[in-house]
């Protein structure tokens, strides 16, 4: 049995989990998220717990057990504290600021590159080389700090450029003078 798969997930205060078939709806404080899974996978809403069961041990169902108790999790999560993530940007001159609700990113191109969120994400520049996202679905927050990353991705001579924070980027050592 899957470790994670098994393992029920906790339904907290103020956060209701609602089953359709194989839709599953959660609401909270934050926002709602909807999502549907495979109907062979077994999803029970019993009190404030959600079970996750899988009928057989075949190779597709197991590797969709874990991975289903993994994603409620994740929208119980969103909905009820969110998530957040947080970049840092390095390099000469590299800046962030904020216009309305736009991002706009100085790093290192002829023009500023602006950056519009999706309904239902935030960004913030708490100072001018520090962004953070945040949101209630992970998958949204993770794929808007990745498009803002791969505006100026780090690179590996000098370490210039849009990284997550705490990430580390492997230096190389230039080229070699006589």
């Amino acid at each position: 049995m899957s470790r994670i798969g098994k393992k029920p997930i906790e339904i907290p205060a103020g956060v209701t989990v609602t089953l359709d078939k194989n839709t599953v709806t959660v609401k909270g404080p934050k926002g709602e998220l909807t999502r549907t899974f495979n109907p062979e996978i077994g999803i029970e809403v019993e009190g404030n717990t959600v079970t996750v069961t899988r009928p057989s041990d075949v190779k597709e169902i197991r590797a969709l057990h874990g991975t289903t108790r993994a994603l409620i999790s994740n929208m119980v999560e969103g909905v009820s504290t969110g998530f957040q993530r947080n970049l840092e940007l390095i390099g000469v001159g590299y800046r962030a600021s904020k216009q309305g609700n736009k991002l706009v990113l100085n790093v290192g191109y002829s023009h500023p590159v602006e950056i519009e969120p999706e309904a239902g994400l935030e960004i913030e520049v708490p100072a001018n080389t520090k962004i953070s996202i945040k949101g209630y679905d992970k998958e949204r927050v993770g794929a808007l700090a990745a498009n803002i990353r791969g505006v100026r991705p780090p690179e590996p001579y000098k370490g210039k450029g849009i990284r997550y924070e705490g990430e580390v980027v492997r230096r190389k050592e230039g080229k070699k003078g006589k």
